[in-house]
């Protein structure tokens, strides 16, 4: 096995796996009302080409975790036949999946039973009139029974993740907060990336983590767990001394892309080496046209070489991803 390394010491062993660029919510901050032109079906990876590509990463790439992304993830319909072949794969990789949990309390069930480990669940409020402005859905309900039957069915720990936006939720974070330590859910805060698909992120209206842990600290006394955080994204505290945590993913004011250890590939069967990448290495016509393993194991470990250094966003050159996040999965 050789691993997924790039010029910069760095080896992949977390795989994202975008199943489709389709959500059956409209984030303001990730899609237009109105949502995008969809992927067409036909290019599109199959169930079977999803998992022979899994299957590639995690035996002779080094890949040890893979997380389904989206768009959402429980829109695709053969999700729980792709996690019982990736689990017959290998017994041991860690399986988990970021949703909004919108179809969650109906097939939280027979993903535990196909062998998916946990889940991440997007979540930014705890108000329902925000929700709605939000997604512009009025679902939070079934958010909520999304969650609860996530732990009914041993899908944990249950992490949710939340953006704050300015204006909209940016004096909810320690109500969300107490919300999560309450039900047992860790929560975890991400700046909001330029990700959209409207290109309009401005980094002067992002809430920053310290504007974060500033809003925190008006309810709670955070300090630094003892774990070390290693390639984690999130910077984890205790909270009131624990053993609830709280973790703040400050990927745009506190980058941490030395320690990156992830590799994407999109629901058209991209392999995209960084979130931010403007090049993407083209697997699924390789595939279709008869390369074997090898050949895209090669193709993919070509790919991660030529990872930069860091995403870039305080570059002035720096430009946006034309794929939005919902296209590139996160």
């Amino acid at each position: 096995m050789q691993p997924l390394l790039d010029q910069h010491g760095r080896a992949a062993t977390d795989l994202r796996v975008s199943l489709t660029d389709r959500c059956n919510l409209r984030c303001t901050y990730c899609m237009p009302a109105e949502g995008l032109d969809w992927l067409p079906t036909d290019e599109q990876l199959s169930d079977a080409e999803v998992v022979r590509l899994i299957g590639i990463a995690v035996r002779d790439l080094g890949v040890r975790e893979v997380r389904f992304t989206g768009g959402e993830p429980l829109v695709r319909r053969g999700l729980v036949d792709i996690v019982t072949g990736v689990r017959a794969l290998d017994p041991d990789v860690e399986m988990s999946i970021t949703t909004n949990a919108l179809g969650l309390a109906r097939t939280a069930g027979a993903l535990a039973a196909a062998g998916l480990n946990r889940v991440n669940v997007s979540l930014d409020t705890v108000r329902r009139d925000t929700f709605n402005e939000i997604t512009r859905r009025d679902r939070f309900d079934d958010v909520v029974e999304g969650l609860g039957a996530a732990v009914e069915a041993g899908l944990g720990p249950v992490k949710v993740n939340a953006v704050l936006l300015r204006g909209v939720n940016d004096d909810q974070a320690p109500e969300l907060l107490a919300w999560c330590v309450e039900r047992g859910y860790q929560l975890r805060f991400i700046e909001q990336m330029p990700l959209d698909a409207q290109h309009g992120w401005d980094r002067t209206s992002m809430v920053t983590a310290d504007e974060i842990f500033a809003s925190l600290a008006t309810r709670f006394t955070l300090t630094p767990a003892s774990e070390p955080r290693g390639s984690a994204p999130a910077e984890l505290f205790l909270v009131d001394g624990g053993p609830a945590t709280v973790g703040v993913i400050a990927s745009v004011t506190r980058p941490f892309c030395g320690d990156c250890d992830r590799v994407r590939l999109t629901a058209d069967g991209q392999v995209r080496n960084c979130l931010f990448a403007r090049s993407e290495s083209d697997l699924r016509v390789a595939m279709r046209a008869g390369a074997s393993d090898a050949d895209i194991a090669e193709r993919w470990r070509a790919a991660m070489w030529g990872k930069a250094a860091g995403h870039g966003i305080d570059d002035p050159t720096f430009l946006q991803p034309d794929r939005p996040m919902s296209a590139i999965g996160g």
